[in-house]
């Protein structure tokens, strides 16, 4: 089976030759699969380091295109038209992946027929070296995209589903689901998101299946401002948008069953709130209770 990895950037040059370098030096063969480059408007020096990393691996197949509207989900669609393989795992153009990172897609493929995607784990580094005092699992999940669920291949954990950064469909995935939602995922430098969770929910409606492959792993690059309370606002916030504009393209009765989850959510977060306070770590609830005001606040915004 011939494998597609498609890698949509904006304005990364910093990470961009590593994530590529990552893959090119990885186990499995070269003319076994394809790397599809969709450059969304880059204006820093993304093209220099595309010049650099085919002069260092001219062995290797990049096809670079350009989707001039702007947003991750135009990227991710532009990807699909443009790859030629059966299967097409999305990588994070500021990310690295494991040796054997596709090695391990096309055996778990090869081994399941009737799999229709996967996803692996999302390592977070830091650049500062250290995570934040705050720093919870969900919180964790939300910032740095870190997806870790054991050791062994599985069925992923209720309600959950691979991370956008580290996925693999098969191409017929699309063709039952369609495309990503252009109105949901980042777009330049807004932080709305959505549309992982838009076509996974559309698959389990379909009947499709997903599991998590332990070993194909992937470390995500996060940067010191990643940790810093504009992003944290402007990111939650953006999830509030995204679950109202999702969850409205469904019906309005999709939308109030997610304000009743909502409501349901604030629950577990005043629990642990006092947990975290009774522990001695008031900065980690506070910081829950604040990512959870800033998405129910906008996901309310319609009202």
């Amino acid at each position: 089976m011939k494998i597609s990895v498609i890698i949509c950037t904006y304005n990364r040059d910093k990470y961009i030759y590593n994530v590529l370098k990552s893959i090119a030096e990885g186990s499995y063969p070269s003319g076994e699969y394809e790397i599809v480059l969709v450059d969304n408007n880059c204006t820093d020096g993304t093209p220099e380091e595309l010049a650099r990393f085919v002069r260092d691996f001219p062995d290797i197949s990049l096809n670079v295109v350009r989707e001039t509207a702007q947003g991750l989900s135009n990227a991710r669609n532009r990807g699909i038209l443009t790859a030629s393989g059966d299967i097409l795992v999305y990588v994070d153009d500021d990310a690295t992946v494991c040796r054997d990172y596709l090695s391990e897609y096309a055996s778990f493929f090869g081994r399941n027929p009737d799999v229709d995607a996967a996803g692996g784990p999302i390592i977070p580094h830091y650049e500062d070296g250290q995570e934040p005092e705050w720093m919870t699992y969900h919180l964790k999940r939300l910032l740095t995209g870190y997806l870790f669920f054991g050791d062994s291949e599985r069925d992923f954990p209720a309600g959950q589903y691979p991370g956008g950064g580290n996925a693999a469909y098969r191409r017929k995935v699309f063709d039952t689901v369609g495309m990503y939602n252009v109105e949901l995922g980042r777009n330049g430098d807004g932080l709305g998101g959505g549309e992982e969770k838009d076509i996974f929910n559309k698959m389990k409606s379909a009947g499709m299946t997903f599991r998590y492959i332990p070993k194909a792993i992937l470390y995500h690059s996060i940067p010191h401002y990643k940790l810093e309370d504009d992003y944290f606002n402007r990111l939650t916030c953006g999830i509030g948008d995204s679950e109202r504009i999702r969850t409205l393209r469904i019906s309005r009765k999709a939308y109030f069953s997610r304000l009743f989850k909502e409501v349901v959510k604030w629950g577990g977060t005043l629990v642990l709130w006092t947990v975290y306070l009774l522990k001695g770590h008031p900065s980690r609830g506070n910081r829950l209770v604040r990512f959870r005001w800033n998405v129910t606040s906008h996901l309310f915004s319609f009202l």
